[in-house]
This record gives C-alpha cells, structure tokens and sequence, in this order.
C-alpha cells in the first residue's frame, strides 16, 4: 500500500483537490465563514482557501495503480 499526502501530489492534482476542498466547505461552512469575514473585516475568500487546505489534511487518498 502506497501512502501519500498532499505535497507529494504534482500540481496539477493539488489545484484539482484544492478546488474539490473548497467546494465541501464552502458547501458545510460558507455562511459561516460569510459571517466571520464580515464581523471581522476579513477577505472571505482568503479564509476559504486557508480552511480548504485545512480540510485537505482530514482526506485520504487512494489511488488505483
């Protein structure tokens, strides 16, 4: 069994599974992190792209070889 995280990934892969990330949690927490930008004075798409890596962490990867 081969086991792989995020940074052994080419980049093509990691903007794939990034992109793939961020639609789950804007998908779980958008509008809580709406909320948070703007009682904060945040950019809400910086905190997207901060939790997506986040949450890339919580996947496992399986490819088929």
């Amino acid at each position: 069994m081969v086991y792989l995280n995020f940074i052994n990934l080419d980049s093509e892969t990691q903007e794939r599974l990034l992109s793939v990330s961020k639609e789950d949690v804007e998908s779980r927490f958008g509008e809580q992190l709406r909320q948070y930008a703007q009682t904060h004075d945040s950019d809400y798409d910086g905190l997207l792209e901060d939790e997506a890596m986040r949450n890339l962490y919580n996947y496992d990867f399986v490819f088929n070889m």
